[in-house]
């Protein structure tokens, strides 16, 4: 190893190595590719630090700085920027200069970077492709490619970024990667862009995370933010990381741990990268010691102290579990991973944990006397009952006992060390389901100036109501909006304090006035009473007596008889009693329902619409049935084509009135064809051809100029060319090419 190297370990505390650093530094593997797997946390950035100093350092210190040495590439922004930091204090002495290219920084600044050179250039694939491509970075003196969390920038879709990369970076490089599992896409990649690999696989990763311990812990649904702060409370980690799946979730954790007194800081992809370095640095300073984050933050933050991991929402295969709780148990420290379990998610959960080969211990959430009992034990082990008397304090001392009795300082103490801590939760039983609401009991209604039309809101008047009137929510019942004004229900032993409460001019606020009601308002809806209708126009009235048996209306349809069925009378009307509107000395109708508009029913044989024609207005049996064709001609007719214009009687439209006299078209006429189509062209041919050209009536119209002889397949058109292809354009010449 490197003395440059051997110094800053020393200078760091840096005693023994981690397996994995071990593993690389063997002499056998000097200048070598590799492909090490290791779980989170071994010390993988430390280890291949270690692994390429051989190939990129020539003597002990760096020459002037230049085109990069080393690459290396991770997936994520804040994991490039930690190992930025890592391989800085470990390089420090040999004279490094340093350099970085992520998505989120001001990419004209990091082009001047690495137009001045730098030794080392960490990056992420996307953004460091782009310097490839516009010509910023000189790849030619690459020596050495490292790839951290490999599988996981295959899985964020990064392979074809990363073939670029390794493509355009010389052939006789080292290549390293490093990956936390060796999927069948790590090993094609190897294959494809390693020559020869040495397969690293190390001790630990047979007991994997065996400095964490697993918690998980049965809550109610609705306990699960109260459950999130009572684990907080109850370990107190210098840091700690919630993890949650979505952004709402994550604003809505760190609003609500935030307002419980926690310092408190989001992490999720919606922050820009200003904002995400912030986060981190405040936690890595001790300003803030609880980090609510997506999965985005589960890969490479190594954050210090961080000795809790928190996941309020079960990940989603146990792979995301392994990677957000390798978060805390880094580097030989001691973590908790606890996961917060409802009914619903018990399966899904122990399926995991089971995937992941991992042992948990399973129980309820810390309780509130829990969470304050060791609260107890952290106060009496506190180091400062042993810390002596100073002499500035001797005077405050002296006079605290003179004056105050053994027991006020205790108490004020106790005080004073818990109002320092936000209080805990109390939980339910996690089996427990909501008890049904019991009856309200005896009561008194109340209306509200203001309804529908006002935009009033429940959630507006509650609170309304309960601050004016010193009453809880347990004292108000059923809140009912109407379109002018609301009810509300108050129970009858509050009456008094509420109406105390509100004063003689009973207003709850300014224009928003109250009104006492006798009794209770009637909810039911109920039909107004209707005047009795009378029968329609040219329609007999229904004769008194039983009423017409009506069939359904599937016989009407399945029927296929092409007689027609006589109409039968529609059903009547069915019209509910009207209720007696109640007695109130109230001056308004405070039931101001709208009345269900009542829709009379339709006759089972009558699809929609109004009847047309003559006689529409009576019953259907009066009418003369329609004749068909199947029924034979309604009148004599002359065949089709004897007959003339003065021949057809005027027609009627459907209003009754006398349609406008026929004009015929000009389409051929005659007798229709024995056979065949009747309408067919070829038949309208033969026809006109028998029937001669002397009568206009029978005959075809006279051909357009030019046009070939009726005589063979008409073409799309009359008059023009039957046989053969058609003329390009009217008064060719006819019958085509010969």
């Amino acid at each position: 190893m490197k003395k440059a190297l051997q110094d800053a370990l020393d200078a760091r505390g840096y005693d023994t190595l981690t397996p994995v650093q071990e593993a690389v530094l063997n002499p056998g593997y000097v200048g070598a590719d590799l492909l090490v797997s290791a779980q989170t946390g071994s010390g993988k950035t430390l280890g291949f630090g270690l692994a390429i100093a051989p190939t990129i350092l020539d003597g002990e210190v760096f020459d002037d700085a230049g085109a990069p040495l080393a690459l290396v590439i991770a997936p994520t922004r804040e994991l490039a920027m930690q190992v930025k930091r890592e391989l800085a204090w470990l390089y420090a002495q040999a004279g490094v200069v340093m350099a970085s290219t992520v998505g989120g920084m001001d990419i004209r600044d990091e082009r001047r970077a690495l137009e001045r050179g730098a030794h080392i250039v960490v990056a992420t694939p996307g953004r460091l492709r782009d310097h490839i491509m516009r010509g910023s970075i000189d790849l030619s003196q690459c020596r050495a490619v490292v790839l951290d969390e490999a599988d996981e920038m295959l899985d964020l879709g990064f392979r074809e970024d990363l073939e670029f990369i390794l493509g355009e970076s010389p052939e006789d490089r080292q290549t390293l990667m490093f990956s936390a599992t060796v999927p069948p896409q790590i090993a094609k990649l190897a294959q494809s862009y390693q020559r020869d690999a040495i397969r690293v696989v190390t001790k630990s990763e047979t007991s994997q995370h065996a400095d964490i311990a697993y918690r998980a812990m049965m809550v109610n649904e609705r306990d699960t933010d109260n459950a999130v702060i009572n684990t907080l409370r109850y370990y107190e980690a210098p840091n700690a990381i919630v993890f949650a799946n979505t952004r709402a979730m994550v604003n809505r954790l760190t609003t609500r741990l935030s307002n419980r007194g926690f310092q408190v800081v989001a992490l999720s992809g919606e922050l820009s990268q200003t904002e995400r370095t912030h986060a981190l640095q405040a936690m890595r300073d001790g300003r803030a010691q609880v980090c609510v984050a997506t999965d985005v933050a589960a890969r490479g933050i190594d954050l210090p102290n961080l000795d809790l991991v928190v996941h309020a929402e079960l990940p989603s295969n146990h792979e995301t579990l392994l990677h957000r709780s390798g978060r805390t148990g880094r580097a030989g420290r001691k973590g908790v991973s606890a996961l917060i379990v409802t009914p619903k998610v018990r399966k899904k959960a122990e399926r995991i944990l089971g995937m992941a080969k991992l042992k948990s211990e399973w129980g309820s959430a810390p309780s509130a006397d829990e969470v304050l009992a060791r609260d107890e034990d952290r106060m009496f082990a506190d180091p400062a009952w042993d810390t002596p008397v100073a002499g500035s304090e001797e005077t405050v001392v002296s006079r605290l006992v003179a004056e105050k009795t053994p027991e006020q300082i205790a108490v004020a103490y106790l005080r004073m060390f818990r109002e320092q801590h936000t209080a805990p939760e109390d939980l339910s039983d996690p089996n427990e389901k909501r008890a049904p609401r019991e009856e309200f009991g005896p009561s008194v209604w109340f209306a509200v100036s203001g309804g529908r039309a006002a935009e009033a809101e429940p959630r507006r008047i509650l609170p309304m109501i309960c601050g004016a009137g010193d009453l809880s929510k347990e004292d108000v019942g059923a809140i009912r909006i109407q379109q002018d004004h609301s009810l509300v229900q108050i129970k009858e032993a509050s009456v008094a304090r509420f109406l105390n409460s509100i004063g003689p001019e009973m207003e709850l606020e300014k224009g928003v006035t109250l009104t006492r009601l006798d009794q209770a308002p009637s909810f039911e809806r109920s039909a107004r009473p209707t005047a009795p209708r009378g029968p329609k126009p040219d329609r007999k009235p229904r004769e008194d007596g039983p009423k017409p048996e009506r069939k359904p209306a599937r016989d009407t349809a399945l029927d296929d008889t092409s007689a027609p069925r006589p109409k039968e009378e529609p059903a009547a009307r069915i019209e509910a009693p009207a209720k007696p509107a109640p007695a109130s000395s109230a001056p308004i109708d405070w039931n101001d329902e709208p009345t269900p508009r009542v829709r009379k029913p339709k006759p089972a044989d009558r699809k929609g619409g109004k009847p047309a024609g003559k006689g529409a207005g009576g019953p259907a049996k009066d009418r003369k049935p329609y004749k068909g064709k199947s029924d034979g001609p309604s009148r004599d007719r002359k065949p089709y084509g004897e007959r003339s214009d003065g021949d057809r009687a005027p027609r009627r439209s459907d209003s009754g009135f006398a349609a406008k006299p026929y004009k015929p078209k000009d389409k051929p006429k005659g007798p229709p064809p024995p056979e065949g189509k009747p309408n067919s062209k070829k038949n309208i041919a033969r026809a006109a051809a028998r029937a001669g050209a002397s009568d206009p009536s029978q005959s075809m119209r006279k051909p357009r100029a030019g046009a070939g002889k009726p005589g063979g397949k008409p073409a799309g058109k009359f008059g023009a060319k039957p046989g053969g292809k058609p003329a390009g354009k009217f008064g060719g010449k006819p019958g085509g090419k010969k």
